[in-house]
């Protein structure tokens, strides 16, 4: 308000030289029918053109360490590798063989809708729990907030072989924490149950520990999120009489959309890749029921032997999660055209 207070009187003050003259311009002023001059062009400084080249060693690290690995297990993936081969150092090309005979396999479809279902379930419950977390740091006071904070990242801070030891001594079944409170509870069928011997109590075992390890990170970052929202757009929906329920969607969720998709993309790698959980808990048992598509990789791969089978199923691993992140893709750059 006061630039344009400061250039409106600029505009109606008459301008007037020494002694009230008109004020006079160098070089005999400007002649009529030009404009104003342009600006000046200013060349960058060296070491701003210079600046990007200093990445090099960075992008050509990355390309050691992450691309010639890569090149290597996709020429593993055309050959036929056993213990005979890798101890002759021989090299047996079979081409595509091995990826039809993944593809031709059913073991590798169960595996992978077995594999999609758990990430889809488990990232749904880290987002829902890490959105109801975030929300309560949002509300709580000063103290507890800190007190939920510091408990929040110790838990995220916690190795996770670390995490997946403490889990197996929770739900061991014969000392574990959990089978003595369900007996005490009531349940006494339950003191010497076995959470490892079906297939779904071991996903159940598996679902708990990914989510306790998942949701430091979702309500972290989402508390952090709600604290660049302006107070006043929750005090109009108020006034308006809005809901709890009503101000979650009509005020954080619009606002916080970009970091619900991210988040949510994040989580889905993060449990799709799972490995050490499931494998620490039972290795893929009982009777490679719950193996994943990590899992069944490296016990095709190094568990059986079978090298170059084991290379063909990670990088189909890999271009199931490029179609995840060509979908996300997507949906960013349809976001972007929306604002």
């Amino acid at each position: 308000m006061a630039v344009q207070l400061d250039d409106a009187v600029d505009k109606t003050a008459p301008q007037t030289g020494k002694g009230g003259a008109p004020p006079t311009r160098r070089g005999g002023g400007r002649r009529a029918g030009r404009g104003p001059r342009p600006p000046a062009h200013h060349s960058p400084h060296p070491s701003a053109r210079r600046a990007p080249y200093l990445l090099l060693p960075a992008l050509l690290a990355t390309v050691v360490f992450l691309g010639w690995p890569m090149v290597r297990n996709l020429l593993l993936s055309f050959q036929n590798l056993n213990m005979k081969e890798l101890i002759q150092h021989l090299t047996d090309w079979r081409g595509t063989g091995n990826y039809q005979e993944i593809l031709g396999s059913e073991q590798f479809w169960r595996v992978t809708l077995r594999t999609l279902v758990f990430t889809a379930v488990n990232v749904v419950l880290i987002m829902v729990l890490g959105v109801l977390i975030g929300l309560l740091l949002a509300r709580l006071g000063k103290k507890m907030r800190l007190t939920l904070s510091l408990a929040l990242v110790l838990a995220w801070a916690m190795p996770v072989i670390a995490a997946t030891t403490v889990f197996q001594w929770l739900f061991d079944s014969r000392y574990g924490v959990v089978n003595w409170l369900l007996d005490q509870a009531g349940w006494h069928a339950m003191a010497h149950y076995d959470w490892v011997g079906t297939q779904l109590s071991t996903f159940f075992v598996i679902t708990v520990l990914i989510v306790w390890q998942s949701l430091p990170f979702v309500a972290l970052n989402l508390y952090a999120a709600t604290t660049t929202i302006p107070r006043e757009l929750y005090e109009a929906a108020r006034m308006d009489g809005a809901g709890t329920w009503q101000v979650f969607t009509s005020v954080t969720f619009p606002f916080l959309k970009p970091f619900f998709l991210a988040t949510t993309f994040l989580e889905i790698i993060w449990v799709f890749k799972a490995f050490p959980q499931i494998f620490a808990i039972n290795e893929g048992g009982p009777d490679r029921l719950t193996e994943t598509l990590p899992i069944y990789a490296f016990t095709e791969g190094v568990g059986n032997l079978h090298f170059g089978m084991g290379a063909a199923i990670s990088l189909l691993t890999i271009a199931v999660l490029l179609v995840m992140t060509a979908y996300y893709l997507r949906l960013t750059l349809k976001q972007e055209e929306e604002l």
